[in-house]
């Protein structure tokens, strides 16, 4: 019989140098001293200062990654800029092989962490105390202020695939677009270089074999047949356009078109450096906190940076629409492509064309999407059988399973764009164009 794994208690942070705890055990031993010598060593703690207590030290319990803690200091010599309420997020759960698994997507969250320090950064964040990370083992920490969600003018914190519960959808999602959009403005314009260069280097081939179709034509069009099945065994839970079944004959012969032709899109995804820039992976309302200045303007700012790299934008546009209200992005996902192409201009990046960006946005939708979600509906029946007996998308038989929830509402977007932007039109129009080399 195998041995259990052994459970590191401290790895050597590659960037500082320092030991840093790899769970949140290590920590708990001392934690004044270990979080003075970490703060210090990240140079967001004076040297001639020092937590002297821990008040408050809790596991949280949230999200799909590491462990996470909770955190109340006092520091001996309190200062303005210095917060006592703290967040702590480790890379690893060792109690749990499928999270675990992630961890390598927490090195882009530290790298975020240390462009933030630069005076032209363009987007909130939480101001990170203490990041690094040990690639070999892909153990690291975080740790950073604790944004406190619903205290004065800090809005309560807002969930994913929930947007029924807000007024107006429409501000909270041009705020984050219009984040995305700085972002990717400062790049080219060189604001953030060159440690962003530096700390997230772009290699085109490499950035177009990510994420591949893992399908064959042949597996591709029974995965869509599954799809039409999971609909029509619950028709109740998704849009009246979904049922017909001349879309999804339609979809079956766009993804083999799709798998046919996947080298042609990703070289265009990736071909042309205005699409191409520093953006958040997942800018769902979720991973946002948002707050009104005195005259009531929306401001936000983003968390959660797992994943963040160069991208195609239309990629990140993507990841941070897909869990909005389905009619909201029938209404509005073009204005929202749109509104990033103008603030992008603004902010001094490139100009784009909205129809352009729209182009990319189907071809990235159609890319993730296949890789993706196609065994969306073998991971909701095998974790939710019942799912045919809820009445509705928001049934709370599904609203408590936040796992079922989120791929069914999602994929539900998935399906209704490439029924109603006709996705395979876009791949014909794209393979009509001049292609890149």
């Amino acid at each position: 019989m195998s041995s259990a794994p052994t459970i590191p208690e401290f790895v050597r942070g590659d960037a500082t140098g320092q030991a840093i705890p790899a769970h949140p055990g290590a920590l708990r031993d001392r934690p004044e001293e270990q979080l003075t010598a970490l703060l210090h060593a990240y140079g967001s703690l004076e040297v001639d200062n020092r937590i002297a207590r821990v008040t408050r030290f809790e596991s949280f319990l949230g999200g799909n990654s590491g462990q996470k803690l909770v955190l109340s200091v006092e520091y001996e010599r309190p200062e303005p800029d210095l917060h006592s309420e703290l967040f702590v997020k480790f890379s690893r759960e060792f109690s749990d092989p499928f999270r675990d698994r992630r961890r390598y997507e927490f090195e882009g969250e530290i790298k975020l962490a240390q462009l933030s320090h630069l005076p032209g950064f363009p987007v909130s964040v939480a101001k990170p105390y203490f990041a690094d990370f040990n690639h070999e083992t892909g153990t690291g920490v975080l740790i950073t202020e604790r944004i406190a969600y619903g205290s004065g003018a800090i809005e309560p914190l807002h969930p994913k695939c929930m947007d029924h519960l807000l007024a107006d959808p429409l501000e909270y999602y041009r705020e984050t677009v219009s984040a995305l959009a700085r972002l990717a403005a400062a790049q080219h314009t060189g604001r953030i270089s060159p440690d962003l260069e530096r700390l997230f280097p772009f290699d085109a081939e490499a950035a177009a074999a990510d994420l591949p179709i893992g399908y064959n034509a042949s597996e591709l069009r029974d995965k869509v047949i599954a799809y039409r099945k999971f609909v029509g065994a619950a028709p109740q839970l998704f849009p009246a356009s979904l049922a017909a079944p001349e879309f999804f004959a339609r979809m079956e012969r766009d993804v083999v078109r799709f798998q046919e032709h996947e080298a042609k899109v990703r070289r265009f995804l990736h071909a042309d450096p205005r699409f191409i820039a520093l953006c958040h992976w997942n800018s769902n309302i979720d991973n946002a906190w948002f707050w009104r200045d005195e005259s009531g303007g929306l401001h936000c700012g983003l968390l959660d940076w797992g994943m963040v790299r160069q991208m195609n934008v239309a990629y990140g546009l993507w990841g941070g629409l897909s869990a909005a209200d389905g009619d909201f992005l029938a209404r509005h996902l073009g204005s929202l492509l749109a509104h990033f192409t103008t603030e992008l201009e603004a902010h001094g990046g490139p100009h784009v064309d909205p129809d352009e960006l729209a182009l990319h946005f189907d071809l990235s939708l159609a890319m993730l999407g296949l890789a993706l979600m196609m065994d969306t509906p073998a991971l909701i029946t095998t974790r939710l059988p019942s799912i045919r007996t809820a009445s509705a998308p928001l049934d709370p038989l599904l609203v408590e399973d936040k796992v079922v929830h989120g791929f069914l509402h999602v994929s539900t977007n998935f399906l209704s764009l490439w029924e109603s932007r006709d996705l395979g039109a876009s791949l014909a129009r794209m393979l009509e164009m001049p292609q890149p080399r």
